[in-house]
């Protein structure tokens, strides 16, 4: 018997590497080991079905196994099996001029005529034992043809196997594949691909070095036809850069947040030929790779090189941003189908993705939160403080040094400001006035958490670059302080100026920072909501004094509630 794994079957005459090393025999199939278990088992106990269906991605073998199939079948001189593929039935099925063997396209026969011209000649004998009909890519046949075939393969004549071949199984009528004996080809990993590249080229005397060899591979996807093909090409042309676009440009825009610069990729890229939908399903690819080399390494096949380039770039990009991108240009792929100008679809997903205030999905939101925490994160200390302010209430105001660098707001009860007030504070503005564009403008910049208590909070006084700000309850102070590196950076967004948040507890200002028309301001009694003393019934005259943000949150949505256990 042959090793397992030998270079596959040179043919004479023909240039083509994937026709030229195509395999022959069942050792040398690669990369479908459960396949060749399986059907050189049944060849040699004799034990094959009438009818089976090869299912799996493009160029991964199936119809070069059911041509083994039936070379191992009809071989004169059979080993283990395996095909001899030195005999005169070997010899002419490999060449394509055996009578024991008839190869279909489904695609341009698939009319009721044509399978019940193909099923007729079926009971007629031939020189072999096995008479072998291989349908390729069956699912294309109609359900007229289907249901022609169903008929000859409920019913078999002895000495006929079908074998029926498909990339898309599902679209196989269920009936007809409850029929054959199912077996599903998979993809060739990296490495296979590799070893195999290799030994065709050691066979075939090509020049090509491991970067061509790795280029090939990646080409390949997985199939090992694609793999050959692109080997081919590689090496008639003499240049990796030809054979797939460069990226660099596009990931160094998205990483920089870009947009001319993403365009101006893009243009290039466009400008050297490659259509919309290439480079759509291209950079997907690589986002692919740069995702999987951040989240599990060892799942990425991507080699040498470019691994060390596409991990640079994912820890560049951070990984959510790399999952937002990669959504992306996956929904735009499936638009692409449809649109005229597929273009102009790719250069509006690129800008989305270089502006996230551009994108309104959740990824985008949490990208843009990301980074406005990560800005006030990373800022400098604020500079000296200037003179204290008087509390709020004082009638006298101070004016901040003509040095300092940084404007304060300065808070007084006096000179009244407009409801249109700029966002950047000049001169002095009123207590009444920073409350208002904290309630309308600020709140409204946080997350929605924040917003839930900061509704019921009091902004008491602003001391140098210091806001205080009460709430009614502990338990809401702490929700509060989980929100604070947010409420800065809306705070900084409103009054451009960098502020320190302090939190205080003051029960008293529960009624204060109701809104007018929600509650009453004074009540004549008291319930706490979630003691264990059974609340009365809620009336226009109660006050609820919370003990905790969750229950405040369920007595506002359920007025008058019971908590029932």
């Amino acid at each position: 018997m042959a090793p397992v794994n030998s270079t596959p079957t040179s043919l004479d005459g023909v240039t083509s590497l994937y026709r030229r090393f195509r395999p022959g025999r069942f050792c040398e199939l690669r990369g479908q080991d459960h396949i060749v278990r399986a059907l050189q088992g049944a060849v040699r106990n004799d034990r094959i079905s009438h009818a089976y269906l090869f299912s799996g991605p493009r160029g991964t073998g199936k119809t070069t196994t059911a041509r083994i199939l039936a070379k191992a079948l009809n071989c004169e001189q059979p080993v283990d099996g395996d095909a001899c593929n030195t005999c005169a039935s070997c010899v002419a099925i490999t060449r394509g001029s055996s009578l024991d063997v008839i190869e279909l396209d489904a695609a341009s026969n698939n009319g009721v005529d044509d399978i019940r011209e193909i099923t007729a000649g079926a009971w007629h004998g031939t020189p072999g034992r096995w008479k072998v009909y291989i349908f390729d890519e069956v699912h294309q046949l109609s359900k007229s043809a289907s249901a022609a075939l169903l008929k000859t393969l409920e019913e078999p004549p002895q000495h006929v196997i079908f074998v029926l071949a498909t990339t898309d199984p599902h679209k196989v009528l269920p009936t007809i594949r409850s029929r054959t004996q199912h077996l599903e080809f998979r993809l060739l990993a990296g490495e296979t691909l590799s070893t195999l590249l290799h030994d065709v080229q050691g066979a075939a005397g090509l020049t090509a070095d491991d970067a061509t060899i790795d280029a090939a591979v990646r080409l390949g996807r997985g199939s090992a036809r694609d793999a050959l093909s692109a080997l081919d090409q590689l090496i008639a042309t003499g240049a990796l850069s030809e054979t797939q676009p460069s990226f660099d440009g596009l990931f160094g825009a998205l990483s920089d947040n870009d947009a001319v610069a993403a365009l101006r990729a893009l243009a290039v890229l466009s400008g050297e030929g490659w259509d919309p939908e290439q480079l759509s399903e291209s950079f997907a690819a690589e986002l692919r790779q740069a995702f999987l080399l951040q989240v599990a390494p060892d799942v990425a096949d991507a080699v040498d090189a470019d691994r060390a380039r596409l991990t640079d770039w994912g820890s560049r990009l951070g990984l959510a941003r790399t999952v937002r991108a990669l959504e992306t240009i996956g929904r735009t792929m499936r638009e692409m189908k449809s649109a005229p100008e597929k273009i102009v679809l790719l250069e509006v997903a690129l800008v989305r993705l270089v502006t996230p205030d551009l994108d309104s999905t959740y990824q985008a939101l949490d990208e843009r939160l990301t980074r406005l925490e990560h800005s006030s994160q990373s800022a400098p200390p604020p500079p000296p403080p200037p003179p204290k302010l008087q509390p709020v209430g004082a009638s006298a105001k101070q004016s901040p040094p003509a040095s300092d660098p940084l404007p304060t707001p300065e808070v007084t009860e006096a000179t009244p400001v407009s409801d249109h007030a700029p966002s950047t504070p000049v001169g002095s503005i009123t207590i009444d006035d920073l409350r208002t564009r904290f309630n309308e403008h600020v709140v409204g910049r946080t997350p929605r958490s924040a917003q839930m208590v900061l509704k019921h909070s009091r902004v008491l006084q602003l001391d140098r670059n210091r806001l205080t700000i009460a709430v009614p309850s502990e338990a809401m102070r702490q929700s509060a302080s989980s929100a604070t590196p947010s409420l800065i950076a809306a705070l900084e967004h409103e009054f451009k100026v960098k502020m320190q948040v302090e939190w205080t507890v003051d029960g008293s200002l529960d009624v204060v920072t109701e809104p007018p028309a929600a509650r009453p301001v004074r009540a004549p009694r008291t319930t706490t909501v979630g003691s264990d003393v059974e609340p009365a019934a809620a009336s226009d005259d109660t006050v609820l004094v919370v003990d905790s943000v969750a229950n405040h949150l369920i007595n506002e949505m359920f007025p008058g509630a019971e908590e029932v256990s």
